[in-house]
């Protein structure tokens, strides 16, 4: 290292500790990387790689980006998973003996970023921690640094738990301990693919103690602790804006798994992984970014509760049935600003005058809002109007304070107000005076010299000078004007008088941006106290929103208020949120849907493309909206609250993990089974298609008669297998359905009605024509179908003919059948076998004929 120089040392011991993130070192107007952060950084970013000391054998790879617009290259960096280290001299140069020292004032992580260009306004960019405990217990914490929101909760069921849980919720960091299980830590790289950062210190430190006043479970503290060092020490600063820790009790929402969230495209699509066709981008009609944020949070979390569903509901119906004044919240709204994110960028010292006139505009719209909920006839609306305290002095404050249309930067004056303070009117009154001095100055001097064209100028390095033009030099007055710079076209002079103004000018100017500067960072500083106040006042407004917003989607598109009762989900003329906005309008097919504990399974049958998917998804999209408290899509809807909800709805190859269809289908499964109560719904669509036949058949029927005898869960499970029809005659609480086609003119019309009864056909080619395969497979499709049909007949007449319904067939072990030539039936049925003639069947129709008088012979 000694062969470095003094600075490139300096870099190495401050990158020594920063060694999993990009080292940002400031070199005047510069952020200079070095090394392999320069290699990777030209890549990442895009930019020349060149060398420091190239005349060296071993040239030192950099790169640089402009500190005015380093924050484009930052986030680039960070969407991209990356962390940056900030190092910034931390003492003036004019002071240094020998290196200017340098130090990281802040370490930027995909779950710390507080610049606004980085932050989606309609997302929540949360960092979480995970901590292990020996009695196989987890606990989780999330903080929001950009509004100042921290949550814990306690996981007892397990790793597989801790997965669910974190998939469910907008994470982009996860701290945890270094000691974590590797495999645990590899999950998470591959389930979540998210940035893992590592923290083994946890102590508490006491400027929080605030936090933590409703915290008594050491386990939640420990967890919290770990996840408060990490942003202690990546932000290195006070953040005055943190809550009070809420304790997520689990057990007071729905629980959905990370398969449901995804199956029912709740926030957003599968494919598309875009907001445009979920559950979201129906539902949202909020104004603010605080409601659409707590939307957002809502949909992960609904309610179990049924005096809190209901509560929202009231409060629904009340903004409802007021039409115009919830037009007018609306209007309202519009002009309020995100004030949980100014919060947080007022205590984190990166607010500018144009956020406090934000700030001020938002809370001068309060008043009103609460006047006009105030006028509502419900009265839980007009008690949301008590919640809504502004803090009058901060506005007043404000409006003396800032001026309306202040300067995006803070350091170059123009934000405080006239009158404001006395020894800013006086600077500001000698600069005015000085350059209104400056202005009758030139204009006496162009009638002293005569020349028009004469004017006073100013410029950084020259200060304020006169210009005359060439052609006007023969006027300068002799001995007047000191010449201070020739141009091409002009000469510029300057004065004793003008030189002495000048220095009054500029010293008050100077003054007064300084002064300035420190009455703005004054009342920023001040602000702090408010904080709190603020915070709820957002918490109540999103609250606002977000029901008016349900109010204005259900009237917009005639959604019901569901009731509740204990055991039963009677909907009639329910449609699917979604897929009703992306269909022309009327002609989405509604279907009623009746589940009790009498009838807990519905099997549903018909072709591909009938709409058997989209009636599951519409039951369970229903229940989510119901237990947030928003109203339904159906003509009226009485249900039961649900504690889980599970499916398994789709296939995919999971390729990260290297599962196949089938085994994902079976892993799906496989977790509802083990989790779900009988207060749960369970959604399985078409299991064991990712197998053979009748391993897929076998699977299917164990599975329905699993849920039917052990979990009792309320299901609707759609199937192709149309023998498992005949399961309702076995299990008295399952009942075949099935979405109606007809068939015209050879081609297929889906009715998209769902019926009682089982389906008759599967209308398989029927789905192949639409999807337009070449003629001439479907004709021989047609032909081969028939064909099977046929033989089907002829192989189940042989059967029908030679079965003696008085006869049984005895059993010796599981792999031999012993017979009797006595014995009629059994002498008819080697006679049917001996009639199948091997050589004609594909191994597929050998085994269905098989299938078929095995099933006979047990009967």
């Amino acid at each position: 290292m000694s062969r470095y120089t003094p600075m490139i040392r300096q870099y190495l011991e401050i990158k020594a500790a920063h060694k999993d993130a990009f080292l940002f070192f400031r070199l005047g107007d510069f952020y200079e990387l070095f090394f392999e952060d320069a290699i990777k950084a030209a890549q990442e970013l895009e930019i020349t790689l060149t060398k420091r000391d190239s005349s060296q054998q071993d040239p030192i790879p950099m790169c640089g980006v402009p500190y005015h617009s380093a924050s484009n290259y930052i986030k680039t960096l960070i969407d991209r998973g990356y962390k940056v280290a900030i190092c910034e001299q931390v003492e003036d140069p004019k002071d240094a003996k020998g290196i200017v020292k340098r130090e990281v004032i802040q370490v930027i992580t995909p779950g710390t970023v507080m610049d606004a260009s980085m932050l989606s306004e309609e997302n929540n960019n949360y960092i979480a921690s995970v901590s292990h405990f020996e009695d196989g217990k987890f606990v989780i914490c999330y903080n929001d640094l950009s509004t100042g929101e921290n949550s814990l909760a306690l996981i007892t069921q397990g790793w597989e738990a801790v997965i669910h849980e974190l998939f469910n919720q907008p994470i982009k960091e996860i701290v945890i301990a270094t000691n974590l299980p590797k495999e645990y830590q590899e999950q998470l790289k591959s389930r979540l693919q998210i940035t893992l950062s590592y923290q083994d210190e946890v102590n508490f430190n006491a400027e929080y103690r605030g936090l933590c006043e409703n915290i008594n479970d050491k386990r939640l503290m420990e967890g919290f602790s770990r996840l408060l060092n990490y942003i202690q020490y990546t932000q290195k600063r006070s953040l005055d804006h943190l809550q009070q820790a809420k304790v997520i009790k689990l057990k007071e929402y729905m629980s959905l798994d990370m398969y449901s969230k995804r199956n029912l495209e709740l926030t957003e699509t599968i494919i598309r992984k875009g907001k445009k066709g979920s559950l979201l981008w129906v539902l949202d009609k909020t104004v603010t970014a605080m409601g659409s944020r707590l939307l957002k949070k809502w949909m992960e979390r609904p309610l179990l509760n049924k005096s809190h569903i209901e509560k929202r509901h009231q409060i629904v119906e009340g903004f409802l049935i007021g039409f115009l004044e919830r037009n007018t919240i609306r209007e309202l709204l519009k002009s309020v600003y995100d004030m949980e994110r100014l919060s947080g960028r007022i205590a984190f010292g990166n607010v500018n005058a144009r956020d406090l006139i934000q700030l001020k505009r938002s809370l001068q719209k309060i008043p009103g809002l609460k006047e006009v909920l105030r006028q509502f006839s419900d009265q839980e609306v007009r008690l949301l109007a008590d919640q809504l305290s502004v803090p009058l002095e901060l506005v007043d404050w404000l409006e003396a304070s800032i001026v309306d249309d202040p300067p995006i930067s803070i350091k170059e004056g123009a934000i405080i107000k006239d009158g404001y303070h006395e020894q800013l009117d006086q600077y500001r009154d000698a600069s005015r005076n000085g350059k209104k001095w400056i202005t009758e100055l030139e204009s006496k001097e162009k009638d002293a010299t005569g020349i028009r064209s004469l004017k006073i100028g100013y410029n950084r390095v020259f200060g304020y000078y006169i210009e005359v033009t060439k052609a006007n030099l023969h006027l300068v007055p002799e001995g007047r004007y000191e010449r201070k710079q020739t141009l091409a076209n002009a000469e510029r002079f300057i004065t004793p008088e003008l030189k002495e103004k000048e220095q009054l000018i500029l010293e008050a100017e100077e003054k007064s941006m300084d002064l300035e500067y420190d009455l703005f960072t004054g009342i920023r500083e001040e602000i702090k106290a408010y904080i709190p106040q603020l915070q709820h006042l957002a918490e109540v407004v999103s609250t606002i929103d977000v029901l008016q917003s349900f109010a204005t989607v259900s009237e917009e598109n005639n959604y019901k208020r569901p009731t509740f009762t204990n055991n039963h989900v009677k909907i009639t003329n329910g449609r699917h949120p979604v897929v009703e906005q992306v269909m022309s309008e009327g002609t989405f097919v509604p279907n009623d849907i009746y589940l009790d504990e009498k009838q807990c399974i519905l099997l549903i049958t018909g072709p591909n493309m009938s709409g058997k998917s989209t009636f599951m998804r519409q039951l369970a999209l229903t229940i989510v909206m119901a237990q947030i408290g928003c109203f339904v899509p159906a003509d009226e809807a009485e249900m039961t609250i649900f504690d889980k909800i599970f499916t398994r709805i789709g296939a995919a190859d999971d390729l990260v993990s290297g599962q196949s269809t089938f085994m994902v289908e079976m892993l799906e499964a496989k977790h509802a089974l083990t989790h779900a109560t009988k207060d749960s719904l369970i959604l399985l669509d078409e299991i064991g298609r990712g197998t053979s036949t009748y391993d897929g058949m076998a699977l299917a029927q164990a599975i329905v008669e699993y849920i039917h005898h052990k979990v009792h869960a309320k299901t609707l499970f759609s199937t192709h297998y149309h023998e498992l029809t005949t399961l309702e005659d076995e299990l008295d609480r399952l009942k075949n359905i099935h979405v109606r086609a007809e068939e015209y003119e050879g081609k297929v019309v889906f009715l998209h009605q769902v019926q009682a009864g089982a389906a008759d056909r599967s209308y398989g080619i029927h789905v192949a024509k639409l999807a337009e395969l070449p003629e001439p497979l479907i004709e021989r499709a047609t032909i081969i179908l028939h064909e099977l049909e046929n033989k089907d007949e002829t192989h189940h007449d042989v059967v029908e003919e030679t079965t003696n319904p008085q006869s049984q067939l005895s059993f010796f072990s599981e792999e031999q059948l012993s017979y009797t030539e006595k014995n009629d039936k059994e002498n008819k049925i080697i006679q049917a076998l001996k009639n199948i003639n091997l050589l004609e069947l594909t191994p597929l129709e050998a085994m269905n004929e098989l299938y078929r008088l095995q099933k006979h012979v047990k009967s």
